[in-house]
């Protein structure tokens, strides 16, 4: 992927954008008998079909060749005006993302209204709220269903939003911090210290954790390795960690399957998951009707009655 951000292409999208123009200016004055004598002589070219229809060669109209000169004058203009030969930004400035940073912050100051009545509202009140509640529904839609569904119910390595079962916390301010800021949720691997098969036992009681089936015999093992490595982040009885992102291992609730073979995978070669920050793409207020919408998906019987 190196090749191409290399400066070589700068130069041979420039190359391509100039010789094309030039390619075409070149071609009209050759091929333009109107420079040197008159144009206006019809010749045949000597075809006739059905007897009367025979073929002629037409000189081009002067206004044509003029119109396609103007052209490429304009194609120069706009080469010099807008980023368009290589790595040269144009006199005016212009860029794409500029473009789309103009009409975010237009389209922001023109929905601005719409949210100031929500922002002295407590977020669990916001939850309440009918239409407060449509517009995150649109908000989570656009911005978040991708990841984790349209139903905010996740998928394998995705977070349920609509569980109680939160890996940095469910209240308001930790929901909102989340989506702010993002999150790079990892688990180290520890293949280079732990054997596969001392893992298949961790494994083991990781899975007795939580009620599932389990060999009793592997299990005591299991927990003095568990005691070794995991506990510093999942806690002596494997409730997990909100300041860490560590999971709860007793509550069944699994990102990448329950099974021995996963929790192994998990544990020789770790994990990564990354929620990427919003605070570049939506508006503190957007943010915040965002939070009240994820915060009563879990909070359903919990929310304040709307005044």
């Amino acid at each position: 992927m190196s090749d191409f951000v290399s400066s070589f292409w700068s130069y041979f999208i420039g190359v391509i954008a100039l010789g094309g123009i030039g390619f075409c200016i070149w071609l009209l004055f050759s091929q333009r008998a109107w420079l040197k004598h008159d144009v206006k002589q019809v010749t045949d070219t000597g075809h006739v079909w059905d007897g009367d229809l025979t073929e002629l060669n037409n000189p081009v109209p002067r206004w044509w060749t003029v119109m396609y000169l103007g052209l490429c004058g304009i194609a120069l203009a706009l080469l010099f005006l807008y980023p368009g030969v290589g790595s040269y930004k144009g006199t005016l400035g212009y860029t794409a993302a500029k473009q789309v940073k103009d009409e975010q912050i237009a389209l922001n100051e023109q929905i601005k209204p719409l949210f100031e009545r929500y922002q002295q509202m407590p977020v669990e009140q916001v939850a309440h709220d009918a239409e407060a509640r449509e517009i995150g529904q649109r908000l989570f839609l656009n911005n978040c269903a991708q990841c984790h569904g349209s139903d905010a119910r996740g998928s394998g390595s995705f977070p349920n939003l609509a569980d109680q079962d939160w890996l940095y916390g469910g209240e308001p301010e930790q929901i909102m911090q989340t989506i702010t800021k993002g999150r790079h949720g990892m688990m180290p691997p520890w293949n280079a210290q732990i054997k596969p098969s001392e893992a298949a036992d961790i494994a083991q009681y990781v899975r007795s954790l939580s009620g599932l089936a389990s060999d009793s015999l592997r299990v005591v093992p299991g927990k003095r390795g568990f005691d070794t490595f995991c506990v510093a982040c999942h806690g002596v009885q494997g409730k997990g960690n909100t300041a860490m992102g560590a999971p709860n291992l007793t509550d069944g609730v699994w990102l990448y399957g329950s099974s021995e073979a996963s929790i192994v995978e998990t544990i020789l070669n770790g994990r990564q998951n990354i929620m990427p920050a919003q605070e570049g793409l939506l508006t503190e207020a957007q943010i915040r009707m965002l939070t009240a919408w994820v915060w009563g998906l879990s909070n359903q019987g919990n929310t304040v009655a709307a005044k």
